[in-house]
């Protein structure tokens, strides 16, 4: 069976702000070397365009994904006579253009830092670069990838309602922000989406969900299967894998985490629904307003995590769920954790 919600219908439709897409996106990152391991072009265009024929609307990338600007290329590509159909965000920040400064803040990865840059007089720069490399005229939804520590992220904000206001991008969005931070872009210019880490093993901050609901704010969940890990099938990453930077896949702590959650698998087996699609199903009965981005290369995979939308939770899955969450305890710390 598919789940407690009985037969397989089409993928339903959830508002980010005034934005209408499907209830889970797909995200894009997987699709460029360097990410989860080599692929090749053939591969990944394969992919992102099964997503997209099986009724994936949101499609998620940046232009620090890959180099120069690979991930958007590769997506510019995918979409050529289907942009029609599809709502496509990306980020900005990570390519710091030649000679500007690279403002750095720590995180919790292995590398121990990032570094952006999202003064006001860049951002036209980095739009024009994103339009040209996913070959359209506009951006439908935006996000500086990161607050820079060093720009009050209302002068950011401001600097892409320019680009609404000029037809380039439709809708401003952001990402990896503090409620704060986003309650002062929102008074600078309307907020339609806050993208956030978010899963079984990562909740999202509590004032931060409460800001978007009272400001009528969507929420985009990125690594909504932790990085692969909730698919229970990760037991090792290799050295070309970019989660061998992550300190919850450090070999020792994703052996600990695996048993932590592994009772999931149990309830997963019960409803004949995959450990994927349970996850996934999870976080879309949080909140109705939040859509996930999970990403694959694999046709059977990205297809499971797209149907995942169309499987109901009852409240007594939904409770014991809970309980497993409740006494489990993710072990390594995330990006945003220092």
């Amino acid at each position: 069976m598919i789940g407690e919600s009985g037969a397989m219908t089409n993928i339903p439709v959830r508002h980010l702000g005034e934005i209408p897409v499907s209830a889970v996106g797909f995200g894009a990152m997987v699709l460029s070397p360097g990410m989860y391991g080599d692929i090749d072009d053939d591969r990944a265009l394969a992919a992102l365009r099964h997503a997209i024929d099986h009724g994936a609307t949101l499609i998620d990338t940046s232009d620090g994904y890959g180099a120069d600007g690979h991930n958007e290329r590769l997506i510019g590509r995918a979409i050529r006579g289907r942009r029609d159909e599809l709502t496509i965000a990306t980020k900005f920040g990570f390519r710091v253009p030649e000679g500007a400064a690279a403002h750095t803040f720590p995180v919790g990865f292995a590398f121990g830092e990032l570094a952006v840059n999202a003064e006001p007089r860049y951002v036209r720069g980095y739009a024009e670069q994103s339009l040209r490399n996913l070959g359209t005229d506009v951006i439908d939804l935006y996000y500086p990838h990161f607050p820079d520590p060093e720009v009050p992220i209302e002068e950011t904000a401001g600097a892409v309602g320019e680009l609404v206001a000029d037809g380039l991008v439709r809708y401003l969005g952001l990402s990896n922000v503090t409620a704060e931070q986003l309650r002062r872009a929102h008074a600078a210019h309307p907020v339609q989406v806050v993208q956030a880490e978010w899963s079984m093993w990562r909740p999202i901050d509590a004032e931060l969900i409460a800001a978007a609901r009272e400001l009528g704010v969507g929420v985009v969940a990125w690594s909504p299967l932790g990085a692969g890990f909730l698919t229970g099938t990760v037991d090792r990453v290799g050295a070309d894998d970019f989660r061998a930077n992550l300190p919850r896949f450090d070999a020792a702590n994703l052996a600990a985490n695996n048993d932590s959650y592994a009772a999931l698998q149990g309830i997963a087996t019960e409803l004949g629904i995959s450990r994927s699609q349970l996850a996934l199903a999870w976080l879309l009965h949080q909140d109705p307003h939040v859509v996930p981005i999970p990403g694959s290369r694999t046709p059977a995979h990205i297809e499971d995590n797209l149907f995942a939308a169309n499987i109901g939770l009852h409240a007594d899955t939904l409770r014991r769920i809970e309980q497993v969450l409740d006494g489990a305890e993710a072990v390594g710390a995330t990006l945003l954790e220092s």
